[in-house]
C-alpha cells in the first residue's frame, strides 16, 4: 500500500455557469483523502461557488450525490479555504465537481492523499 500526496488544479472553472465541472475523479483501486480545497475568485465582482461530491460506490449504505458547500460567496480577488481541518474520504470512481455563478471565474487547488 502506497500513500501519495498530490495537488490537482484547474483554472477558470466551470466552463458554463450552472454546469459543475469535474476537478478530480478517484482512480481505480484507490482511496483518496481530501486534505484541503481552495477556491479563488478571478472575476471583477463577487461570485458564488458550490462543491459537489458525486458518489456511486456500492456498499451496504446508500451513497448519493451531495453538496459539500452550496453558493458560498467569494468576494473579488479572494480565496476561500474549504474543509479546513476536516477530511473527506473518496472511493474509486467518486467525483469532485466545482460550479460557479459566473462561467470561468473560479481557480481551484485540491490537496489530496491517494492510497493505493
Amino acid at each position: 500500500m502506497a500513500n501519495t500526496f498530490k495537488v490537482k488544479t484547474n483554472d477558470a472553472m466551470p466552463t458554463s455557469a450552472g454546469t459543475p465541472l469535474t476537478l478530480y475523479t478517484v482512480p481505480s483501486s484507490t482511496t483518496t483523502v481530501i486534505l484541503g480545497l481552495m477556491l479563488c475568485n478571478v472575476h471583477t465582482s463577487q461570485v458564488t461557488a458550490s462543491v459537489k461530491l458525486e458518489s456511486d460506490t456500492s456498499d451496504t449504505e446508500t451513497n448519493a450525490d451531495v453538496l459539500l458547500v452550496k453558493d458560498i460567496p467569494i468576494p473579488v480577488g479572494s480565496t476561500v479555504e474549504l474543509l479546513s481541518g476536516n477530511k473527506v474520504v473518496m472511493q474509486t470512481t467518486d467525483v469532485l465537481k466545482i460550479d460557479c455563478s459566473v462561467a470561468a471565474k473560479i481557480d481551484a487547488a485540491l490537496s489530496i492523499m491517494e492510497i493505493t
